[in-house]
């Protein structure tokens, strides 16, 4: 079984379809999530984009079940109900990588990564034989392999973040949900960690939602993309008919440009501030 699929009955591996509806969730008596829904599919990238504040990672974190909402409904795979599950069985299904996780004191990159196999060991810490080969699959695909023996508080924040992903592949579920990601890591391994949601996907049949800041890195990982404002999604679609010039200039609240790279073909975005180009600024009439 690979990293991240299901064995159904019939023996093939499968990743899950997550739906969540009618999502809404208030703190201090306050609506921050608007009555959302959205859809994760099986093989997909669904990228969550929008302003800081707009209720990205509040949604993500509520189909998850690590926030409560004050209505909601979650389905997987169309006929089961992900509230009705117990914390161990959900966690059989879906993973979530979250912002801002402690650094941990005294343990290896090892023991660290297998944390993830939690949902089988049971009580007592019953043996989980499938546990050893699906840790070592997960720090060979997260490049951390060659710190495995190494102590975790001795890895930079980068390398650190690539340890708990690898947990949360470890976990072996059909869907992923990851919190902004690629904070605190340099280019070459954002650019790896997108290529490796791909891959999960593509490769893997997983369902995969991500919280991101950077619309260009949505517009090349993603297949789908729910853009919020506000607490509310005010468009989920393709790229391309989502992160359009005028809806984004709206939901930011500055002019946002929108092309097409001509070396990739891949959508680009480009914020425009009072200081333009020095090209614009030489046009324009004193």
């Amino acid at each position: 079984m690979h990293v991240g699929e299901e064995t159904s009955a019939a023996g093939r591996p499968r990743g899950h379809e997550l739906s969540a509806t009618g999502v809404t969730v208030a703190y201090d008596g306050v609506d921050v999530v608007h009555d959302a829904s959205l859809t994760l599919r099986s093989g997909e990238v669904t990228a969550l984009v929008g302003p800081n504040g707009s209720g990205k990672s509040t949604l993500l974190r509520t189909i998850a079940r690590l926030q409560r909402p004050r209505t909601a409904g979650l389905v997987i795979d169309g006929d089961t109900d992900g509230l009705a599950l117990s914390p161990r069985e959900f966690a059989r299904m879906v993973a979530l990588l979250t912002q801002g996780r402690p650094t941990p004191s005294g343990l290896t990159v090892r023991d660290v990564v297998e944390f993830g196999r939690y949902p089988y060991r049971g009580r007592w810490g019953r043996t989980d034989p499938g546990g050893a080969a699906a840790v070592d699959r997960a720090l060979a695909l997260t490049g951390v392999a060659e710190f495995a023996e190494r102590g975790a508080e001795h890895l930079s924040g980068g390398q650190l973040q690539r340890v708990w992903l690898a947990g949360c592949l470890a976990q072996e579920t059909g869907v992923l949900l990851l919190d902004e990601p690629t904070t605190y890591l340099d280019l070459r391994y954002q650019v790896e960690l997108l290529d490796l949601m791909r891959d999960l996907a593509d490769q893997h049949g997983i369902a995969v939602g991500v919280v991101l800041h950077d619309l260009d890195q949505a517009a090349a990982v993603a297949d789908r993309i729910a853009l919020l404002r506000q607490g509310r999604i005010v468009a989920d679609g393709r790229p391309e008919d989502v992160l359009t010039a005028p809806r984004l200039t709206e939901t930011y609240g500055i002019r946002i440009d929108v092309d097409t790279d001509p070396l990739t073909g891949r959508l680009r975005t480009r914020a425009i501030g009072r200081h333009h180009s020095r090209s614009e600024r030489l046009s324009t009439p004193s």
